[in-house]
């Protein structure tokens, strides 16, 4: 059974940094493409960053270009976000995503219980 277990949340202020980790088990993680979305208060799922099961290709939202980083580690079955700069706006709950086949969709693949990021003025 694919586990995610997201980790290094916490509360950080406007400008500051944080690093989030995400570790997978339960089949070969390097074979599948893996993602972050987050739930703001009061606000629907967003996506916020995708990687290729290889680590070649990323994808960002709009929001978070230039501040986020995604990257992967398959040999410690892990994912991570790096978010600088945070903006109070980028308070919420951060999920680590996966795809139940390797081409499929994230939104309907595997999820993590969810970390919170709250980001102080």
């Amino acid at each position: 059974q694919v586990q995610l277990e997201e980790s290094g949340g916490g509360l950080v202020q406007a400008g500051g940094s944080v690093r989030l980790s995400c570790a997978a088990s339960g089949r070969t993680f390097s074979s599948y493409p893996m993602g972050w979305f987050r739930r703001a208060p009061g606000k629907e799922r967003e996506f916020v960053a995708q990687i290729t099961s290889d680590g070649g290709s990323t994808w960002y939202a709009e929001f978070v270009k230039g501040r986020f980083t995604i990257s992967r580690d398959n040999a410690k079955n892990t994912v991570f976000l790096q978010m600088n700069s945070l903006k109070p706006e980028d308070t919420a709950v951060y999920y680590c995503a996966t795809s139940r086949t390797s081409g499929g969709s994230l939104l309907s693949g595997y999820w993590g219980q969810g970390t919170q990021v709250t980001v102080s003025s």
